[in-house]
């Protein structure tokens, strides 16, 4: 069983993710090459930095393709999937705030004019 508890850092090394997610390091490697969400940055010495995003994406991959037995191809779309509706979910959000903000700046406009 894995520790999905993420202490709070900006980034973390390949060793401290493949601990967390019980796997070796070259099996991450390899969901970097397929998985093109997954994208962690380069220090200077050319190490692999996970963002705590990044750290969340590779949970759910290992738990489709280990635990739910996706394929690599059905982890892919569904995680794609996934991001388009929470795109839309984003969007839908976003609209509606605007739309409260342009009401409230109506509301002041007419105060004042």
């Amino acid at each position: 069983m894995m520790d999905t508890n993420l202490y709070d850092k900006a980034y973390y090394r390949i060793g401290e993710v493949s601990k967390l997610l019980l796997v070796e390091p070259y099996v991450i490697r390899f969901w970097e090459t397929e998985f093109k969400s997954l994208k962690p940055v380069r220090a200077a010495s050319g190490h692999r930095l996970y963002r705590k995003k990044d750290v969340e994406t590779l949970i759910l991959i290992k738990k489709l393709l280990y635990e739910q037995r996706f394929t690599i191809s059905g982890a892919k779309q569904y995680l794609l999937k996934a991001s388009r509706e929470k795109t839309a979910v984003e969007v839908d959000s976003d609209r509606q705030r605007l739309a409260e903000i342009k009401k409230e700046l109506v509301g002041i406009r007419n105060l004042i004019g």
